[in-house]
């Protein structure tokens, strides 16, 4: 990784001659000389003293030998070390993890497939379920990530990235512990009258949209708009402020002060895993071998 001069000043210095660099390098005793007299052009210094009982290094060409012996020890390093991590690179996938968007599913599913990927090794990326920066995130597969496992029918998702469904989960309902429909094992639409119901903006989730609809032909039920994708900052406002949030079945344990409820309805949102647009060759061997066995 040393730029071609500093070998060559350094195997000078080390055969004590031109003539015994050159032989070592491979090239003639003129090249030798013509790259260290560029090279103390380059740097404004005499390196060596040219007698005729041979060379030697200047006080100068003695601090820049040190220093650049020190440099190609480093050099050697960070190139073992780039090549290491090129390796594990390509024998690794990295999967995201979040409070919202967990990889356990992925674990599940990489078991049952992990022998058709001998060497392979799994990097959990953790990251924040932020409503402002999610699209970023999702953005980020293929680079930061490899998977991503969420629900989702998210058009701004899907504009980012590709998307492998694994199965369904059941929207429910979610309150407060304190809240007087916590009891229930089931809630019905009339059991929300009077309540406010949280809910993501319109327009980006089709199965979201289609609970609004049904929930505007009951004018006593509130709806109150959250950010178009949730965070933690919703669950809490959820259990602080005693309204009702439309959540999801495998976000029950997701905060404590909260209980989740099915509700007498079937909407139903796909999750399973995202993937970068344009995936690497082992991303797409992996997803046929998931396909294979119709997981």
């Amino acid at each position: 990784m040393l730029h071609p001069n500093l070998k060559t000043f350094l195997c000078v210095a080390d055969c004590g001659s031109f003539s015994k660099a050159s032989e070592k390098l491979y090239i003639s005793p003129p090249s030798v000389m013509k790259q260290i007299n560029v090279l103390e052009k380059h740097l404004e210094l005499k390196l060596f003293d040219r007698t005729s009982q041979g060379i030697r290094l200047t006080p100068a060409g003695q601090v820049i030998y040190r220093h650049t012996k020190i440099m190609e020890e480093y050099a050697a390093k960070a190139l073992a070390e780039a090549r290491w991590e090129s390796d594990r690179a390509e024998t690794t996938f990295c999967i995201g993890s979040s409070i919202l968007n967990p990889c356990k599913p992925f674990m599940d599913l990489w078991y049952q497939v992990n022998q058709a990927f001998p060497g392979y090794k799994l990097h959990i990326v953790p990251f924040e379920d932020d409503h402002q920066g999610i699209l970023s995130e999702i953005s980020a597969l293929g680079e930061k990530f490899d998977f991503l496992v969420g629900v989702c029918d998210s058009r701004q998702w899907l504009d980012r990235c590709n998307f492998h469904q694994l199965g369904t989960f059941q929207h429910c309902c979610a309150v407060s512990r304190e809240h007087p429909l916590a009891q229930k094992e089931r809630l019905t639409i009339e059991d929300l009258y009077g309540q406010t119901l949280m809910m993501v903006k319109r327009g980006d989730s089709r199965v979201v949209d289609q609970i609004r609809e049904q929930i505007e032909q009951h004018p006593l039920i509130r709806i109150e708009d959250t950010p178009q994708f949730y965070d933690m900052e919703v669950f809490n406002r959820c259990a602080q402020t005693g309204n009702v949030m439309v959540t999801l079945e495998c976000w029950r344990d997701v905060h404590p002060s909260l209980v989740t409820i099915p509700v007498e309805w079937d909407h139903a949102i796909p999750y399973g895993l995202l993937y970068a647009k344009h995936p690497s060759a082992d991303i797409q061997r992996f997803l046929s071998t998931v396909q294979s066995l119709h997981i």
